[in-house]
């Protein structure tokens, strides 16, 4: 931890992470008003005492709108991660622990998915259902697996002859036993620093596809239909533009900060120099 601490980009990055999950979890104890309130009377207001960012096109306060809608994109991020992550701890757990044909059909079928760009196949699937934020973060984890399967194989081929495994296997372990308790544990670190990595990629996956008018729908708000709505008054509207599109930029970079230090700081080879 004291490592971790010591880069000033990771406790940036922990900074902003913590702030904003901190201002989604109170988002209704500090939002002036209601985000879905309308107000004619307060149509493309510039941010003011009053309106901190702004009204948009429906007089509703942008503010509260951006503490509601951090509340959607960080979801959508930890719901569709935790599927991705799950399925991609079984299937790389499967294919490096059993190996042979096992490992090679788990294999194929990552490369498979692997070929097909993720944006475009998550549009495909989402044009035949019903916009809502289930479909998103259920169709997101179902479709960003294959990374954490690639390394979770990769960790388990690297553990499955070293000693302690052996020895566990020699006093009679069975194969859950050696997966759960000594496998697994000993991979934990890569898959977290992964697992942070796709939290920052589900949300911008979110918010392309709420802006594509895909994702989240009217009147709940979330970043990408927030910076939607700015794009028909982009001209005289700048700060319905701007605010998501700082909240979206901060936050991926908040966790990829964070990421990347955590892979630097518990990476063996790192702390040999």
């Amino acid at each position: 931890m004291r490592k971790l601490f010591s880069n000033p980009l990771v406790l940036i990055g922990f900074i902003i992470i913590a702030s904003i999950l901190l201002l989604a979890i109170i988002a209704p104890l500090i939002a002036p008003s209601d985000p879905d309130a309308i107000d004619v009377k307060a149509i493309l207001l510039s941010p003011t005492s009053q309106h901190l960012m702004g009204t948009d096109g429906l007089g509703r306060d942008v503010f509260s709108r951006m503490l509601y809608g951090a509340r959607i994109s960080l979801m959508v991020g930890f719901v569709a991660v935790g599927i991705a992550t799950a399925i991609g701890i079984v299937l790389g757990a499967i294919a490096g622990f059993y190996r042979g044909w096992v490992d090679t059909l788990i294999m194929r079928i990552v490369d498979v998915m692997l070929s097909i760009p993720t944006f475009f196949l998550i549009l495909a699937v989402i044009a035949f259902l019903t916009p809502s934020i289930w479909n998103i973060m259920i169709v997101i984890g179902l479709t960003s697996w294959m990374g954490v399967t690639r390394l979770v194989r990769a960790e388990f081929l690297s553990l499955r002859n070293r000693e302690f495994v052996l020895a566990a296997q020699a006093l009679g372990a069975k194969d859950g036993r050696l997966i759960f308790t000594h496998l697994l544990p000993n991979s934990l670190t890569p898959i977290i620093v992964s697992s942070i990595l796709g939290i920052a990629s589900a949300v911008l996956i979110e918010s392309g596809l709420s802006f594509l008018g895909l994702g989240v729908q009217a009147p709940q708000a979330s970043w990408g239909n927030i910076l939607t709505d700015g794009k028909e008054y982009i001209q005289f509207a700048w700060w319905l533009s701007l605010f998501p599109g700082l909240a979206i930029l901060i936050t991926v970079l908040g966790y990829n900060l964070l990421g990347d230090g955590l892979r630097e700081a518990y990476n063996p080879r790192s702390s040999q120099h």
